[in-house]
């Protein structure tokens, strides 16, 4: 009966909280919009069944040393690959060397539409203070506006460790929800006139004009921000691993195999992070609240900076607001919501070569963004 009575006590039915039945319930959503839906299935797979991991309910005083914030168990020793910041450059490594910077080269000034999508991330830095977040926690909070899940865990695990899990899983949720987040705002903000405009095609860019700007890119935004290195370094690597063509082999391991792997290892940790123990606190409810509010506004700031510009442009120069939205730096996703759109407001319009640009543009931006944050604030 001693024996029984041990065993029990150790099952997860004795140690079940409410706080646990709601992540796991939360876990199963991401899984199920994932699968029927297919939002962001490379992501919300791995997270969702990782929040089942991290709250099935265990006996946390046994020393069985099983939940990720136990020192010596298997999680833990996962977990500090997002605790000291491994994954995000690894998986910026693997972007750049699926990323084609050709429709930002050969539109230059697109990139002012990247940089205008960062808006959400100083505004909400703002909102973020105002409900009692020091400078840190702030900026760790605010950078979910990029819309850039790996900038936002490695920005966190500098500035604000103790947030991470709610960062992220905010970051990655809002990510997976660009579909219906976004088009309300871009149709409230532009006509139907603008979501009409076409713009003229991209000039073709040279072999060199590729394998330059990623040294370049670097060694600019490497002097502006020196804290953006670990991850702008890693995106451009990728990229001239593949413009060189010299290292196809390299390339391919980075985008493919890699970057996979890291992805896999990084959402199911994120998502046991979530035990519902340290996770359910009143932060991760503002914060969740914040990541929306930067999402907005950040996607409003790209498409009404698009509308500005267009007061400065001649008539074919013209471009399309709508593109102004893929400035936030969720990559092709918030490109193909434009495309979308664009679609409805006229089935010949494509615009997704277009919205490539302040797409990269807001991938760069969101991590100089970060840079900057910790030059100030470590």
């Amino acid at each position: 009966m001693e024996g029984f009575v041990r065993f029990f006590e150790h099952s997860g039915f004795v140690n079940t909280t409410p706080g646990h039945l709601l992540m796991i319930l939360v876990g199963l959503i991401f899984i199920y919009l994932a699968i029927r839906y297919e939002y962001k299935p490379l992501l919300l797979v791995p997270i969702g069944f990782g929040i089942l991991i991290g709250n099935t309910p265990f006996a946390e005083h046994a020393g069985m040393h099983l939940g990720i914030y136990e020192e010596g168990s298997v999680m833990n020793y996962l977990y500090m690959g997002v605790l000291k910041g491994i994954f995000p450059p690894l998986i910026f490594l693997g972007i750049g060397a699926m990323t084609d910077f050709s429709p930002l080269i050969s539109n230059p000034k697109l990139m002012l539409l990247g940089a205008a999508a960062q808006l959400g991330i100083f505004l909400t830095y703002i909102g973020a203070i105002s409900l009692g977040f020091n400078n840190p926690e702030a900026a760790s909070i605010g950078i979910i506006g990029g819309a850039d899940g790996p900038t936002a865990i490695f920005l966190s695990s500098k500035l604000a460790p103790h947030l991470i899990g709610s960062v992220a899983i905010a970051a990655y949720s809002y990510m997976a929800l660009l579909p219906l987040i976004q088009p309300p705002i871009m149709r409230l903000l532009t006509t139907k006139k603008e979501r009409r405009i076409k713009m003229k095609p991209p000039r073709s860019v040279s072999k060199l004009e590729k394998i330059l700007f990623p040294v370049v890119a670097l060694l600019l935004t490497g002097f502006i921000a020196p804290g953006s290195l670990p991850l702008l370094g890693m995106l451009f690597l990728g990229n001239l691993l593949k413009e060189s063509t010299v290292t196809k082999r390299l390339a391919d391991t980075a985008k493919n195999a890699m970057i996979d792997i890291v992805t896999i290892i990084l959402g199911v940790t994120i998502g046991a992070s979530t035990q519902a123990t340290t996770f359910l606190t009143q932060e991760s409810v503002f914060i969740y609240i914040l990541g929306a509010t930067a999402f907005m506004i950040s996607t409003a700031g790209g498409v009404l900076f698009a509308k500005i510009m267009n007061l400065f442009l001649s008539t074919e120069n013209r471009i399309n607001p709508l593109i102004g939205a893929a400035g936030v730096s969720a990559v092709p996703d918030s490109a193909i919501v434009v495309q979308i759109e664009g679609l409805k407001a006229d089935p010949d319009n494509h615009l997704i070569m277009h919205a490539m640009a302040p797409n990269v543009a807001g991938v760069i931006g969101s991590a100089v963004a970060a840079g900057i944050m910790m030059s100030f604030l470590l």
